[in-house]
């Protein structure tokens, strides 16, 4: 069954580039974000893992670990980090899963569960559903899924603001609109009544009554609140 948003991102044990890890374990209290690749030294995705590596810091400071995953080994990996910090100017400064074996791209609905053999003899086309972004939260629930083509650099800026809107949103009974950015105004979620909006916001714009809109709460990257 395909994996959804809501479900409990599967756990795992794997060889990374920074040593074997259990993932939900590895994941602990923070968030993650895993971000998947079709094959080493592939174009696209040296270009992904060279600006992840450069805005690291903006996902620590939003407590968010990275993780990338590729059909392969992860000897190959430590090799491919040498091209992508000589043609990106950044080297992967977190850890990269070898899945040799397809076993997290199978738990993760990017590979059917016939597929097996050596990871060498399949190209970059035969993997090319391993181009996802799941983010899990600290309940260990996947958040988010997106699901790129193979021609297609993914947005990790993106990324970034939609990992803000989940922080937010964990904490603050809100809802963030469209193109909304950090610090922008927010929507009182559907669920609260108008007297409890009152209590919890004070006043708010209200273009219909099902659109209430106010300034956005204070909110920090901790875990998600129930």
């Amino acid at each position: 069954m395909a994996l959804r948003i809501g479900d409990t991102a599967p756990d795992f044990e794997a060889e990374t580039t920074e040593g074997r890890i259990q993932f939900h374990d590895w994941v602990g209290d923070s968030w993650a974000v895993l971000f998947s690749h079709p094959k080493d030294f592939t174009p696209v995705c040296t270009t992904e893992l060279g600006y992840m590596a450069s805005i690291k810091p903006e996902f620590d400071r939003r407590n968010v670990k990275i993780i990338g995953l590729s059909v392969d080994p992860v000897d190959k990996h430590s090799k491919w980090a040498d091209d992508i910090e000589e043609t990106q100017g950044a080297r992967p400064n977190y850890p990269m899963i070898g899945d040799s074996d397809f076993n997290v791209s199978k738990l993760y609905g990017m590979l059917g569960a016939d597929v097996s053999g050596d990871p060498a003899d399949r190209t970059a086309a035969d993997n090319q559903t391993v181009r996802n972004v799941f983010v899990i939260g600290p309940d260990k629930k996947v958040k988010l899924i997106l699901v790129y083509p193979m021609t297609t650099g993914r947005n990790f800026d993106e990324v970034l603001r939609v990992i803000d809107s989940l922080q937010l949103t964990a904490k603050h009974k809100v809802a963030t609109p469209a193109q909304w950015q950090k610090g922008g105004d927010v929507i009182i979620a559907g669920s609260v009544s108008n007297d409890d909006a009152k209590e919890i916001f004070g006043e708010w714009k209200e273009p219909k009554p099902y659109i209430r809109i106010v300034p956005q709460p204070e909110s920090e990257p901790a875990g998600v609140s129930s």
